[in-house]
């Protein structure tokens, strides 16, 4: 779905929940009772909290349930307000902008699935477990957080069992990588990991060498590794770029990026994080290479080159064409 198509309303708040301590979870529905779009999981909704305030949440209720979707927020002490916003300000019966769904992080078909969660991560791994169950594939979840009060939907991981192990790391310390994921890939598996910066890169730091397409990772947070820094190492350049919808012709200068430029310029385009990391603003790219910077494309949509975070990402060349 391209940034100009996607679904946008006004949804009423139903149900206020406490999946654990500090975790929030919110049942929205449309006020008129209407079937919001479909999902999968791993999937994420922009949420728009107020003026320059908008999360990105991923769904983590039942993707066949037409009538309600449901998001997690954890409340954050040293964040930038929108989940004190979520957890101190939405009732029951208000209303709030929500856009999407948005899925970066699809399950892919597997026999048999590693799932890996670090707190709040556990949203999206969620319905991945109920998928992967119907399936009939063969799952594990390793799950680590804080402590065990702060591990949300403990509850709802009980019905699967020995599927499930929860390490809380006053208990236990920090998730054993080595021994979850060994020392080489495991025939026919496919590895999701959802969490923290220091737990992703720990992932994929020991799959590093694995087949291309094995590990699969959902950020909440900009890469820390250098990833979106110019490739090769050079400084920004401005360049030119091509608006092939709008029939305009800018230039893209050193210390602006693509969606400072179009905006500026007065063109439309949907956009939220900022730091490559929602994928609000991915946008087509008809011609030229671009320089990828967010944290979202895999490395085969990176090489393909169809599309661009304009948030972050900037041009190799001379020159790019976008779908705008």
């Amino acid at each position: 779905m391209t940034s100009y198509d996607v679904y946008e309303a006004e949804l009423v708040v139903q149900r206020r929940d406490f999946a654990a301590d500090g975790v929030l979870a919110l049942t929205l529905r449309h006020p008129l009772g209407d079937e919001l779009p479909g999902w999968e999981p791993g999937a994420h909704v922009d949420v728009v909290l107020g003026p320059d305030l908008e999360r990105q949440y991923s769904l983590c209720g039942d993707p066949a349930d037409r009538r309600e979707w449901r998001v997690a927020v954890l409340r954050e002490p040293d964040g930038r307000g929108g989940s004190a916003h979520v957890h101190e300000e939405l009732e029951v019966g208000d209303k709030v902008r929500v856009r999407g769904p948005r899925n970066h992080f699809a399950l892919e078909p597997s026999p048999r699935y590693l799932f890996v969660a670090g707190g709040i991560g556990i949203t999206p791994i969620l319905p991945m477990l109920a998928a992967a169950e119907a399936a009939g594939a063969d799952w594990t979840l390793l799950y680590g957080g804080r402590t065990r009060n702060s591990m949300a939907f403990r509850e709802e991981l009980k019905c699967y069992g020995g599927r499930v192990r929860v390490v809380p790391q006053d208990e236990y310390g920090l998730l054993d990588l080595a021994g979850a994921l060994g020392g080489s890939p495991r025939p026919d598996t496919l590895v999701y990991c959802c969490g923290p910066g220091p737990l992703l890169d720990a992932v994929e730091e020991r799959c590093a060498g694995w087949p291309s397409g094995t590990l699969h990772v959902e950020r909440f947070q900009p890469r820390g590794n250098g990833m979106t820094g110019p490739q090769g190492g050079s400084a920004d350049a401005g360049f030119e770029v091509v608006l092939e919808r709008s029939g305009r012709t800018l230039t893209v200068p050193a210390d602006a990026t693509v969606l400072d430029t179009v905006r500026a310029a007065g063109v439309e385009v949907l956009f939220s994080c900022t730091e490559g990391t929602c994928g609000t603003c991915e946008t087509d790219v008809l011609d030229g290479t671009p320089d990828h910077r967010d944290s979202v494309l895999t490395e085969e949509e990176r090489a393909a080159g169809e599309t661009m975070l304009i948030c972050v990402s900037r041009c190799l060349g001379k020159r790019l064409v976008l779908d705008l």
